[in-house]
């Protein structure tokens, strides 16, 4: 009964449902994955610090670089009076113990961390003494240098120098002028086959041939060693041979036809020269230098022959004149007064030796021209820090072989 009354009270009541399930059945389900899915779009996070830094050199302990090569600071040794901050002047450094002063460092360990000295650079002997290299340092030959002062050596120069007082490597070295003249002794050796030149002259052409063989020789050789080719035998004889080839056509006419022969004889060999040089296997370059280097000097030998086809006369003061005026300019002047010397001492001289001959007071005229040229020829010796041995032949020669035109030239003129 009651169980049906139970019944009856609720029989109009709702049913009851599960209004939980009612409320979240129209949300969306809940997934594992939401925050991997919050940060799907997201770029990923990487090691700045390292990318920031991958191509930055790696830090060194410069400071021990600095001072790899110093020696030890040990127990105060090596360390100025005043060196410490509140030291006064001439305090002694710390004591050791009981007050006693420190051991003296040995020498061994005094340079056990400076760098080894090699035999590839040698200290002059004078730079310990503080004194200048004569033409090294700004300042006059011999003054003594200060301690600790840097040498400053002079800008390059084209003054020249008169003496040959200076090596050719070492004034290139030390930025000095290029300008080195052959000094005395090429000055000599000159003036000695001028006037061997001039004694020979008047005894006619065969004895002029030697000396003349001679000065093509030291023209042929010199020109190449002063533009750096050595040993150049092909070139030298080539060139050589085309003097003595030129020397024998001027003999072989008449004196009228003399630069003719000169003149067919160089043409002759510039052609052969220039057959030679295509023929090379060389570089272009070289080629070209090589075939400039021997039209030049066989062209100087041969041009030398004008001294056979000249009067004896004009031979004679020509090459006293040279002589003079070579020995005269490697006298120690000043540059402009020695040149100014050398020409009027070339004119003089053709003056005089002018007199001795049928050229007369025309000896002026054709000794300052062959003044002129012999100082021109041995300018173009003296150029770019050339060797002893430039010196000795193109400075010998070049001199007489630039003055054998105008010898010959002036002296139809005024002979």
């Amino acid at each position: 009964m009651q169980d049906g009354a139970a019944a009856a009270e609720t029989a109009y009541l709702p049913p009851v449902q599960d209004t939980a399930a009612a409320e979240t059945s129209y949300m969306p389900p809940v997934q594992d994955g939401a925050a991997a899915a919050e940060t799907a779009y997201l770029p990923p996070v990487r090691d700045t610090a390292a990318a920031e830094t991958a191509y930055l050199p790696p830090v060194r302990d410069t400071a021990a670089a600095e001072t790899a090569y110093l020696p030890p600071v040990r127990g105060g040794v090596g360390v100025p009076d005043g060196w410490y901050r509140g030291e006064a002047p001439g305090a002694a450094g710390p004591a050791g113990p009981a007050g006693a002063a420190p051991a003296a460092e040995s020498p061994a360990e005094a340079t056990a961390y400076l760098p080894p000295q090699t035999a590839a650079d040698p200290a002059p002997p004078a730079a310990a003494s503080g004194t200048a290299q004569p033409g090294g340092p700004a300042g006059r030959p011999g003054e003594p240098q200060a301690p600790g002062e840097e040498p400053a050596y002079s800008p390059p120069t084209l003054g020249g120098n008169t003496m040959r007082a200076v090596d050719p490597a070492q004034a290139r070295a030390e930025g000095l002028s290029p300008i080195i003249d052959p000094g005395p002794q090429s000055a000599l050796l000159t003036a000695a086959l001028g006037l061997l030149l001039a004694a020979a002259a008047p005894f006619g052409d065969l004895a002029l041939l030697l000396p003349l063989a001679a000065l093509q020789g030291l023209t042929a050789a010199g020109w190449f060693r002063l533009n750096g080719m050595w040993p150049a035998r092909q070139g030298i004889a080539l060139a050589f041979l085309g003097a003595l080839v030129a020397d024998a056509a001027v003999l072989a006419v008449d004196a009228v036809h003399g630069p003719g022969a000169i003149i067919g004889t160089l043409g002759v060999w510039v052609l052969l020269a220039l057959v030679l040089q295509l023929r090379s296997a060389a570089d272009p370059d070289e080629r070209m230098y090589g075939l400039m280097a021997s039209v030049a000097s066989a062209a100087l030998a041969i041009m030398c022959a004008g001294f056979l086809a000249a009067g004896s006369a004009a031979v004679s003061v020509g090459a006293v004149a040279v002589a003079v005026a070579v020995f005269v300019r490697a006298l120690p002047l000043p540059p402009a007064p020695s040149v100014g010397v050398s020409l009027a001492a070339a004119a003089g001289s053709g003056v005089a030796v002018g007199a001795l001959t049928s050229i007369g007071a025309g000896g002026a005229l054709l000794g300052l021209a062959a003044g002129v040229c012999a100082l021109v020829g041995l300018r173009v010796a003296a150029y770019d820090y050339p060797s002893k041995f430039v010196h000795m032949t193109a400075g010998v020669a070049l001199p007489l072989a630039a003055a054998a035109p105008a010898v010959y030239l002036l002296g139809r003129v005024v002979g």
